[in-house]
């Protein structure tokens, strides 16, 4: 293992003791120091958002991270390319039980869930905030495939972005079959 495998592998460490929400927590975070909206961020940036996290990096790491990830040479870290890389590896097991998840959801087989999707497979009629008139039930759905949806909030979830939510997810279940259990009890499978 380099240096910089076990720099991420110490992230990782400190992220996963925050709970399921530790790496996501990151990534919003991240995506708030990204004010040019790059998508890349500096190892200044990078150590300084960490350090703020209370995540620390010295120098010498946050450039080695930089670079590991710097895909087009601009001395920037991808933020895309670093999140996924922290997240802890997926067995196959889990990743059947995510694909089957989202098989489920995209009703029309086209590879991408909508809200029209949603509408075949479930009702928000029940929503608290649609009985109250608050909300129509197209707008609970709408949140609730934002959910799963990338920071750019399309309306199309694609089963990378499915996968990406759920591995973060899964990085905080201890075993498979926990996590398939817990899949194929939340998604009726």
């Amino acid at each position: 293992m380099d240096a910089v495998d076990a720099t991420v592998e110490k992230l990782r460490a400190q992220c996963l003791s925050r709970g399921a929400s530790g790496i996501q927590g990151l990534a919003r975070f991240f995506r708030r120091l990204d004010r040019d909206g790059s998508r890349a961020l500096d190892a200044g940036e990078l150590r300084r958002g960490l350090a703020e996290l209370g995540l620390a990096l010295d120098k010498a790491e946050a450039e080695a991270v930089c670079r590991r990830w710097d895909r087009d040479g601009s001395g920037s870290l991808d933020l895309e390319e670093f999140l996924r890389a922290l997240r802890p590896p997926m067995s196959q097991a889990r990743e059947a039980v995510i694909a089957a998840a989202f098989a489920k959801l995209d009703r029309s087989g086209d590879g991408v869930v909508t809200v029209d999707d949603l509408r075949g497979a479930y009702s928000g009629r029940a929503h608290p905030k649609v009985r109250s008139g608050e909300w129509t039930e197209e707008d609970v759905l709408r949140r609730f495939l934002d959910n799963f949806d990338s920071s750019e909030k399309d309306g199309q979830v694609t089963l990378a972005e499915f996968r990406d939510y759920y591995s973060g997810v899964s990085a905080s279940v201890d075993t498979d079959e926990e996590f398939v259990a817990m899949m194929t009890s939340a998604w009726r499978l």
